[in-house]
């Protein structure tokens, strides 16, 4: 899970793998539901050398309890254009899509 401002800004968080951990970079406006490819960071292969990929699915937590300042905060950022789910500019990949794009590692 990361943050909203994690999310909207971009960052970087440690994720754990098998053998340890790893830095992943959050790119700036990841959407919730994004897969992430760690490649050669997953579990071995049978009766193989290499390491499979490693998926990560990031999920934006919400918060279900805010302050009366965070409040305030969310709805002057409500009022924003910018935060208006119109204002992506392109139609969202279904669920799908995003997998098959996961495994075939093509666009459309």
């Amino acid at each position: 899970y990361v943050n909203f401002a994690e999310a909207a800004l971009g960052s970087q968080i440690e994720v754990p793998l098998v053998d340890g951990r790893a830095k992943v970079k959050i790119d700036e406006g990841t959407q919730s539901g994004k897969i992430l490819r760690l490649r050669g960071k997953g579990l071995p292969e049978l009766n193989g050398y290499h390491k499979g990929d490693l998926l990560i699915c990031v999920n934006v937590f919400t918060p279900q309890r805010l302050t009366k300042e965070e409040k305030q905060l969310m709805e002057k950022l409500r009022e924003s254009e910018n935060f208006k789910p119109s204002a992506m500019g392109k139609r969202e990949k279904s669920f799908f899509q995003r997998m098959k794009e996961t495994f075939t590692g093509g666009g459309e």
